[in-house]
């Protein structure tokens, strides 16, 4: 699979599984079948109401943790809260998010890119 280079120097896949749409059960059979076939990223959202299913796939997969590139959204409302993090690592249940970013540029998006930093 290809990779790119972010500016911090941790290797990202070009391609992956997008979970947009998906019920928590869909997100977990389709995160485990594409991780256990080759997929090594695996992007998803608190808006998309999946995380558990997402992180319970990744967990269900034969692919390490240290082997699959997790992305996460934070959703506008969430820019200025101080647990959305912790919130997110427990629902998907993991110990760290390899890349969140801001869902889109609404709201208060200076403060939440700060909260991120």
């Amino acid at each position: 699979m290809n990779h790119i280079t972010l500016n911090n120097g941790v290797e990202m896949p070009l391609v992956g599984l997008g979970t947009y749409l998906l019920s928590p059960d869909e997100a977990q059979a389709s995160a485990t079948f594409a991780l256990d076939n080759g997929y090594e990223l695996i992007d998803t959202a608190n808006v998309y109401v999946n995380e558990r299913g997402v992180g319970r796939g990744m967990r269900a997969s034969t692919k390490a943790r240290e082997d699959v590139f997790l992305e996460t959204k934070l959703w506008p409302s969430f820019y200025d809260s101080d647990t959305a993090v912790d919130e997110t690592l427990e629902r998907l249940g993991v110990a760290y998010i390899d890349l969140m970013i801001l869902h889109q540029p609404a709201g208060d998006y200076i403060t939440g890119y700060r909260k991120l930093e």
